[in-house]
């Protein structure tokens, strides 16, 4: 949004897990025109900027600056006297070890108005997310945040290492992995006892976390075997012992576990959250995308005519919520249903049927459309008009048994799915690079789409080790056919059925 001079927020993106983001932080993405992040800000953070911000990055990876943090302050600057909201998005907190006091400055002598939104940092955050507590009575009051890279060459350190090492209980060392073994030996030679327990975390909060643990005589070699790699964070104190009992989140049954999401942007939001509950990286490939009909006049129509029909049989959550959009589009509302018995194939259709107030009559044990078949079994149709709005080129079988039972059944196109190639390439690479663990398949078109996106001739070599799971039989025997090895189906044909049974089969495995 401009402003007559342009204002900057300072924000602390927090450690990595963008659920530790503040909701000031949060405010602050959602406004800006521009928005400027840093290399550990969460890429699902920038999806919740404006579709018309402005995205700049200008991180550093390993010592490979973007920009210099004169340009970055430059840039901050100039967008700002131009008027603009700019956030300013920084990993973890801006005031510690990340230069937001540097930035506050060039901004005062600038005379922009600025704001601070403190972030969570990754020293506190993933020392606790590794079952780490910083302080401990039984252990320690004091702690101290350094930098751990300060250049070992320096003539004169600006750390008073002898205080570190003899008078502070926890050290939390930032930035430190390249200079570990000039660390662990300047407290031992400061006095710190040599068996005094060192953690290092990587990637803390993320699903990719990773903690090796020892002692400061064994760490460096440790460190050195696991093949660890910045970003981490060091934590030297006798509260590391506590991660033996403590640790929690690198437990979780899916730690770890790179899976791909197939389902539409739209709806992949509740797979994605209970994937990465479980501790899974989830890298969202949407194959499909719902949208409207070619021409709505079939529905509409119908609509105008619902005192016509016995029965409304919803097949899908998105049949559910184009019908009733195009109901209120006509100015009506759910009262023009008071003469109409409904059916669903599911209990995600029946939920989404119960938000617009309507209970369904039918739900069968099994959610496909056989089942619905089933259910009608005990149920007089012969002669009745039934109603079913649902997606373009929906398999047959439904409508089909239903006539064969004596309904009169009037199928209706509520909408369409697309193929669609978001994040197409990354997944990709990721296959390529061997990086990809799993592939979720929620329907039979996630399967086509996917299927389109790969070369025929790399098929094979793509998929080699990566496991396939399937939300049911149907979705299972599409990817079958079209050469894919099934390794998981669920037994309920459900989004929580499906992660059930990807975290059985990580539990056997």
């Amino acid at each position: 949004m401009k402003t007559t001079k342009g204002k900057v927020y300072l924000v602390g993106a927090g450690p990595g897990d963008p659920g530790l983001i503040t909701v000031k932080g949060l405010e602050c993405i959602k406004q800006a025109d521009v928005l400027i992040y840093d290399f550990l800000a969460s890429p699902v953070l920038l999806k919740q900027a404006p579709e018309n911000a402005e995205i700049i990055y200008v991180g550093k990876k390993g010592g490979d600056h973007i920009l210099s943090q004169d340009r970055i302050n430059t840039l901050i600057i100039e967008k700002a006297k131009s008027g603009l909201t700019v956030t300013r998005l920084k990993g973890g907190d801006p005031f510690i070890f990340g230069r937001g006091g540097e930035e506050a400055e060039e901004l005062i002598k600038a005379k922009i108005t600025f704001e601070i939104v403190p972030g969570v940092t990754s020293a506190i955050a993933a020392p606790a997310y590794a079952g780490i507590p910083l302080t401990h009575r039984k252990f320690t009051s004091t702690l101290a945040f350094v930098t751990g890279h300060e250049d070992p060459a320096k003539e004169e350190s600006s750390i008073d290492w002898s205080a570190l090492a003899k008078g502070i209980g926890t050290i939390v060392f930032l930035m430190g992995v390249k200079n570990l073994p000039h660390i662990t030996s300047r407290l031992v030679s400061h006095g710190m006892p040599s068996d005094t327990p060192v953690a290092l975390i990587r990637w803390g909060t993320t699903p990719r976390q990773v903690t090796v643990t020892g002692t400061l005589d064994t760490i460096v070699e440790r460190v050195k075997t696991a093949g660890f790699k910045s970003p981490a964070i060091i934590v030297v104190g006798h509260v590391v012992t506590l991660r033996k009992t403590m640790k929690w989140f690198e437990i979780r049954p899916l730690m770890g576990r790179r899976i791909v999401v197939t389902r539409s942007r739209e709806q992949a939001s509740e797979l994605v959250k209970r994937l990465s509950d479980l501790g899974a990286e989830c890298l969202e490939c949407p194959t499909i995308k719902v949208v409207p009909p070619d021409d709505f006049k079939p529905l509409d129509m119908a609509i105008e005519n619902l005192s016509d029909y016995d029965w409304l049989i919803f097949t899908s959550v998105n049949g559910v919520d184009f019908f009733f959009e195009r109901l209120f589009a006509k100015e009506m509302d759910v009262r023009a249903l008071n003469n109409l018995r409904t059916g669903v194939i599911g209990p995600a259709t029946a939920k989404r049927l119960f938000d617009f107030g309507l209970k369904s009559d039918i739900i069968p044990e099994s959610y496909r459309a056989e089942s619905v078949v089933k259910a009608f079994a005990s149920v007089d149709i012969k002669g009745k008009k039934m109603l079913l709005p649902r997606a373009k080129h929906a398999r047959s079988v439904l409508p089909e048994e239903l006539t064969k039972m004596g309904a009169v059944v009037d199928e209706i196109t509520a909408y369409c799915t697309e193929p669609v190639q978001d994040n197409a390439d990354l997944m990709l690479t990721r296959l390529k690079e061997q990086a990809i663990d799993l592939i979720t398949f929620t329907s039979s078109s996630t399967v086509k789409n996917f299927h389109a996106l790969l070369p025929p001739e790399e098929l094979d070599s793509l998929m080699k080790d990566v496991t396939i799971a399937s939300i049911g039989p149907i979705t299972a025997e599409t990817a079958r056919d079209l050469g894919f090895d099934v390794h998981i189906i669920a037994e309920s044909f459900t989004i929580p059925g499906l992660c059930r049974a990807i975290e059985q089969h990580y539990n056997k495995t």
